[in-house]
This record gives structure tokens, sequence and C-alpha cells, in this order.
């Protein structure tokens, strides 16, 4: 098998077996969140002698509160390519592995998943919201969460062991509609980093870094009302305000030359949304 790691190369061989490869994921983002979750993520992907190995972390917190922008954002410090797998209840051992193809010679090709073009170009792998996975999913990855790094694909009859410079990380949502992890897969993936509610000036940078062009009188009250919902344990996250506040600019935008109260759309912003359970808040 032969393979350059940050290189694109859209196939490899790997034992006579012509493999598509995946293309690594791309889009704008920057981490302005916590800096300590950071360095523990980066910690714990560090390898400190030639007999270490990574480590596998697992990033759990509830839904929207930026667990695969820090897993990108530390990935791209890095300076790794890196593939983002979305993970289901639905997602199957071959799904994670490679997928046999029919082309249309009605021949059989074989297409690596996100994962394992990851393991081979020695990027970042970021399984996310892997808890929605079955324990069959699990059992396919679990040499490779341990010392044997590699996964074993009976679909096309390969072992593939991971580039040295492989990285992976899972996320995990903090809610209901999702699988317990089995024990032996549980320890395979530490160490655990919790993402928290960010604090209130957190929250202010990350909706002015993607909100550049709203208006700051939208931003604080939407700030403000996260901060409110923060204190009462409700799941309401930094993503939910920025589609609030997104909304409302598009809102205010489209009154444009017409006069329009601001708090009443405001609260429309939040309630269109959220839904009215939103209303205890406002």
């Amino acid at each position: 098998m032969t393979s350059i790691p940050g290189s694109h190369e859209d196939h490899v061989n790997i034992q006579g077996i012509d493999i598509a490869l995946a293309f690594p994921d791309e889009f704008p983002s920057q981490w302005v969140g916590q800096q300590d979750v950071m360095d523990q993520l980066l910690a714990a992907w560090l390898v400190i002698s030639s007999h270490d190995i990574p480590l596998n972390p697992r990033l759990v917190g509830k839904p929207g509160v930026g667990k695969t922008t820090l897993a990108y954002a530390a990935a791209k410090k890095l300076n790794k390519d890196t593939y983002i797998y979305q993970c289901t209840m639905d997602t199957r051992p071959e799904d994670l592995l490679i997928t046999p193809v029919i082309d249309k010679g009605g021949s059989i090709r074989y297409a690596a998943s996100s994962l394992v073009s990851a393991m081979i170009r020695g990027g970042v792998c970021i399984l996310d919201e892997a808890n929605r996975m079955s324990e069959k999913s699990w059992a396919s990855l679990a040499a490779l969460l341990d010392t044997r790094r590699y996964v074993e694909s009976i679909v096309a009859g390969l072992k593939i062991p991971a580039h040295r410079d492989f990285r992976i990380c899972v996320t995990m949502n903090d809610d209901a509609s999702t699988y317990e992890i089995p024990e032996y897969i549980h320890s395979r993936l530490q160490p655990q980093i919790y993402l928290d509610f960010p604090e209130a000036e957190e929250e202010r940078r990350i909706l002015k870094e993607n909100l550049p062009f709203v208006d700051e009188e939208i931003l604080e009250y939407v700030i403000a009302f996260l901060q409110k919902v923060h204190g009462q344990d409700e799941n309401y996250t930094v993503r939910d305000g920025i589609n609030i506040a997104r909304y409302a600019a598009k809102r205010l935008k489209s009154f444009e030359g017409r006069q329009v109260e601001k708090e009443s759309l405001l609260r429309q912003a939040v309630i269109m949304t959220l839904g009215d359970t939103a209303l205890n808040y406002l």
C-alpha cells in the first residue's frame, strides 16, 4: 500500500485491490470557545515516544455546544486533512469501512469510507454523534481503537493498518436518543472531554465570529436569552442562538424602509426557531 500524508490521490491499491478514497471535509470554521478543552484534545493526540500511540478522545456534551467544531479546529491546528463521518442508528460495519459499488460496466469496485480514507492518508477522522451506532458497528472498530490500530474489512477481504499520523476522536451527544456504548469500547475511548455551555463573553465571541453582519442589538438580545436558559439547564445552545439571530436579521432586512418594532420581531424569531416553550424565558 502506498499513500502520502496530506495528498489527495483518489485511490490506492492494497494487496492487489483498488480502493477509491473519500476526500476530506473543508469548511470555514474557527474555534472561539474554551481554550482549555482545545488543549486537552491536542494533548490526547500527542505522541511523546516511539513506543507511544495517540489516544482516542471522546467529546461529550449537549447538542450544539461545538464538539464537532472543536475537533475540526484542533485537526486544522495540526495541519491535518479532516474527515467527518456522521453516525446514525442505521450505520453498518461496512459503511464505516469499505463498501462494494457496482460500476457502469457491471464490475465491482470498492470505496473507502471517510474513516478508512483518513487512516490511509494519515488524517483525522471525527466520528460525529458516535453513540447513535449499534454495538455491531462499534465491534468493527475495536482493533483500531487499541494498540493494534487496524481495521478488517470482511467485504474486501483486507486488513488495513492505520498510518502512524492517523488520529481519531468521537463526539457524543448527551441526550436520550442514543445507545449505551459497550464497556470494551468505552475503555478504548479515553479521555472524556466535556463541553459545557459557554459563558456570556464566550457566547458573544462565537456569535460575532459566525454573524459579523448582524446588528449588535440582536446579538445582545440573543446572548441574554441564552444565558437565561443555560441557568435553567435547558437544551437550547449557541447553535440555536445563531439561528435566532440570523433569522431575526433577515426579518429586519425584509422590513427595510418600513417601521417595525424590533423587540416584537426578536420574540417572534425565538418562537419560530424554538417553539412556544421558549416563551417561558422571554
